[in-house]
């Protein structure tokens, strides 16, 4: 299964660089990955609500049309279901019992996704309550999709 992480802003500290391209590695062996990193909308420093949804909707655009069709989607988002590891190898299992050749995991900006980009969604997926940093969720997103593709294969990886 190849994986698409669509993602609103860069990765800027090494650190992160590395263990991105650290699990990538790893995750070579299941599938690709591709990261798309997108522009956020610039906004001012406390921007109105009418300004974060005009931003939210002009990402929406440019995130909605990066999704390949027949794709199986999972918006990250706080009011997501929260999975544990075996449940989520389990949605990546059965999107590809589906026919789904690509998942794709989508993490928004500061301001989080359009309600457009989440009803476009297969699932709403929550890594936790707490909040984390958008480049470190990418992170723990990978970790996750590692764990996912030894779970599906009964290798020794996951505890």
């Amino acid at each position: 299964m190849n994986i698409l992480i669509i993602a609103l802003g860069r990765l800027k500290e090494k650190y992160l660089t590395d263990a991105f391209k650290e699990y990538e590695k790893r995750i070579s062996a299941f599938g690709r990955v591709t990261l798309e990193e997108l522009e956020p909308e610039r906004l001012p420093d406390n921007p109105t609500e009418a300004e974060i949804e005009r931003a939210l909707n002009t990402e929406a655009d440019k995130i909605l049309g990066k999704i390949p069709r027949n794709s199986f989607t999972a918006a990250l988002c706080i009011e997501g279901k929260q999975r544990d590891s075996v449940a989520f190898a389990g949605l990546l299992s059965d999107a590809s019992l589906n026919g789904k050749s690509t998942a794709v995991f989508i993490i928004g900006s500061s301001y989080g996704l359009s309600e457009r980009v989440k009803k476009a969604a297969d699932v709403r997926l929550s890594m936790s309550e707490m909040t984390f940093p958008h480049q470190l969720a990418r992170i723990m997103l990978m970790e996750q999709l590692y764990r996912a593709f030894t779970i599906i294969s009964n290798r020794k990886y996951h505890k």
